[in-house]
């Protein structure tokens, strides 16, 4: 088959890891590490926001973003990460991974440094201003996802490539690990320097006036890894694969690679044409791309989907398990930034004990459990443990029994990410033709973002307590936080169940997954044996 396989490819596919493969990693890595900064510092802002702009005198809590005004803060990111995915995704295979990676990470960088401004003082026209820079924010995010994944699958090796894909995924562990750091380290700066006593003291001077500077520098900072990997972004070369089967320029394929991989590639032209011809090169809504890749395509779009229903709930409304259980005092026993370090330092927490290694664990482990397996096993534990944590939730709550509570919901975050959180991003980058893979992985992300919608906005108002007195100011009453913790358990096993529609794709070619290799090696067997009624090899 390697026969049948143009050189160029061949040669990427034998590769051993050397110092391109880590640099395209990093180059990759750190429009992820800024995706998952800029989408989840917000989480450590809003009770800030809610402090400055909506205090009530005379309350006896401190003020809170009103129900829309937070649905739409913490959510317009996701709506922009969506429509990204979905046109980045189709641009890319449009115009070239290369042309639109730049034209991704500008956008991420003015609308990161946008968001920290605002034209006008009013609480409205700052809170308009916040969400439609955090819309065109996630816009650029969005293309990162299909772009980053393409980028880094093309360019791997057949033995490391999960490993490869899944490395520039976990740099989104860090992300968030450096959006509670430097969120902890401000706040302290900042309570240090502006003494203010806690809301029940002093209602009107809790809230220092610099409190103000506070959620912007954290905002804006988001700007500044993503316009450090620019210039080397511009330097990459365009992926050999979509250079040779979807732009068919085998010379320019087998010039960049023969740099990048320092040896002589021969450019093969007469093989390019004669792939072409054999490929109909059947579009996305064709029967020929149904029968090939329709299940492939339903499988990574409701497993990604599912997971981030329960992934971005859980993530988004941190802060309030962290209040239910006593790990964040009452808001008004302290001040305002007092409270934005307690809410970062229980995040960085998190972050540091199960985020982090859970995406490692799955670099570590994907080339040779396979990701059928880490898929499957982590929607398991998943669904373990939060039905562990929902069915006795009344016993969690106890003083004595916190530390355990945060051990399970740990390790659920743990097995999302030695889990779901990564498969379901790696393997739509390998599955499908290259002419069509961009787009798959940028539908594939927009389903899990659709979930993620779901989850933060859907869960915002269902873990709302079932007595009205006790629920938040200006919201309905729910179904409280133990029958939403039941909720995402159902929505975990749903997701082991869809995994079964996922192929797997551990040390394969990427030609030989999405079939692009069948023709030829029918060819080889059978001189002119009919291309089109090629066997689909899942």
């Amino acid at each position: 088959m390697a026969g049948e396989q143009l050189q160029v490819l061949n040669a990427l596919d034998v590769a051993k890891t050397q110092w391109y493969h880590f640099t395209a990693i990093i180059i990759a890595g750190m429009g992820f590490f800024t995706d998952a900064y800029d989408l989840f510092c917000i989480s450590l802002v809003t009770k800030l926001l809610g402090r400055i702009y909506y205090h009530v005198d005379g309350a006896g809590k401190p003020g809170t973003l009103p129900p829309n005004v937070s649905a739409a803060v913490n959510g317009v990111a996701l709506c922009g990460t969506l429509a990204g995915q979905l046109f980045f995704g189709w641009l890319g295979d449009k115009l070239g991974r290369k042309k639109v990676y730049g034209l991704t990470l500008m956008l991420m960088v003015v609308c990161s440094v946008a968001s920290g401004l605002s034209f006008g003082h009013t609480p409205k026209s700052v809170m308009v201003t916040l969400c439609f820079f955090r819309f065109w924010l996630g816009f650029g995010i969005g293309g990162d996802y299909p772009l980053s994944a393409t980028i880094m699958s093309e360019y791997a090796n057949k033995k490391t490539r999960g490993a490869f894909i899944a490395a520039v995924f976990a740099m989104q562990g860090f992300g968030i690990l450096s959006g509670g750091l430097f969120a902890i380290i401000l706040s302290s700066a900042f309570n240090a320097t502006f003494k203010a006593p806690p809301y029940a003291v002093d209602a009107l001077r809790s809230t220092v006036p610099q409190a103000d500077y506070v959620w912007r520098i954290i905002l804006m900072v988001g700007a500044l890894p993503a316009a450090l990997t620019y210039y080397w972004r511009m330097k990459m070369p365009e992926t050999a694969r979509y250079t040779a089967l979807v732009a068919k320029n085998a010379k320019q394929a087998a010039s960049d690679m023969s740099k990048v991989l320092q040896m002589d590639i021969e450019a093969e032209p007469q093989k390019i044409n004669q792939i072409v011809k054999e490929k109909s090169g059947f579009g996305l809504f064709t029967k020929e791309f149904a029968k090939r890749h329709g299940f492939h395509l339903l499988g990574t779009t409701t497993t990604w989907f599912l997971l981030d229903i329960a992934y971005y709930s859980q993530n988004l409304f941190q802060k309030d398990i962290f209040s239910a259980i006593g790990w964040i005092p009452p808001a008004k026993s302290m001040n305002a930034i007092e409270e934005v370090y307690r809410i970062a330092r229980a995040q960085t927490l998190i972050a540091l004990c199960s985020t982090v290694p859970g995406y490692w664990f799955t670099v570590a482990l994907i080339d040779k459990m396979g990701r059928f397996a880490i898929q499957l096993m982590g929607f398991f534990f998943m669904t373990v443990f939060m039905f562990a944590l929902a069915i006795p939730y009344d016993h969690w709550t106890h003083r004595d029994n916190r530390i355990g509570f945060v051990i399970m919901y740990s390790l659920t975050f743990f097995f999302a990410n030695f889990g779901p959180n990564a498969t379901t991003f790696v393997v739509p980058a390998e599955i499908f033709p290259a002419r069509l893979r961009s787009t798959c992985h940028g539908i594939s992300a927009a389903a899990g973002k659709l979930g993620a919608i779901v989850g933060a906005f859907g869960f915002l108002y269902l873990a709302q307590n079932q007595d009205k007195s006790k629920a938040d100011a200006g919201y309905p009453t729910g179904i409280g936080v133990k029958n939403s913790l039941i909720v995402l358990g159902v929505i975990n096993a749903l997701g082991f169940l869809f995994t079964f529609l996922v192929p797997e794709s551990k040390g394969k070619s990427l030609e030989e997954m999405s079939g692009e290799n069948e023709d030829g090696e029918q060819q080889g067997e059978a001189e002119h044996s009919s291309a089109h009624n090629s066997r689909l090899d899942v």
